[in-house]
């Protein structure tokens, strides 16, 4: 196995189910030195220079946040851990009709799932967030979806390259 491989075997899902974007950032993540932070850069480097349709594959990978696949128990480790980490698996039966109801709007609205690092929001936090940005153009919440995914990406990368907390 490679030094390339290794990288794509260890950080090719952080961003979820897109080991591309590891492979296109291990040269310049390599030269840089394998902290959280310039691993982060790299990522999001070759993330942000993706073609806009390889960047909606990013966006289109991420569960919807409390949908089917959490409750089936298919989510990734890092999306159970994270949905756990606000509460979404203790949704009472209306907070889990009320992400249901919006996942599905915001999902017809704008061609992915809702997406937020959840990591230290409350429910209603994510919820009133979730509540705000359906309202937004598709062009605004592609662009705060992709901030989104590299704010996911970050939180990960923290929990997996230890002392370098501020990615």
């Amino acid at each position: 196995m490679t030094d390339r491989d290794a990288f794509v075997a260890r950080l090719g899902g952080v961003f979820e189910h897109s080991p591309w974007v590891a492979e296109r950032a291990y040269d310049r993540a390599a030269a840089t030195g394998l902290t959280a932070g310039t691993v982060h850069s790299a990522l999001c480097q070759a993330f942000r220079t993706a073609l806009p349709r390889e960047k909606m594959q990013v966006l289109r990978a991420h569960p919807d946040l409390a949908g089917k696949l959490a409750i089936a128990g298919k989510l990734t480790a890092d999306s159970t851990a994270e949905q756990a980490s606000a509460g979404l698996d203790r949704l009472t039966p209306e907070e889990h009709e009320r992400f249901t109801a919006l996942n599905d709007t915001y999902t017809k609205k704008f061609g992915f799932p809702f997406i937020i690092a959840v990591k230290g929001l409350t429910k209603g936090q994510i919820l009133a967030s979730f509540q705000s940005r359906i309202d937004n153009s598709p062009e605004e919440e592609f662009e705060t979806a992709c901030a989104q995914v590299e704010k996911i990406a970050r939180l990960r990368l923290q929990s997996m390259i230890p002392g370098d907390e501020n990615a």
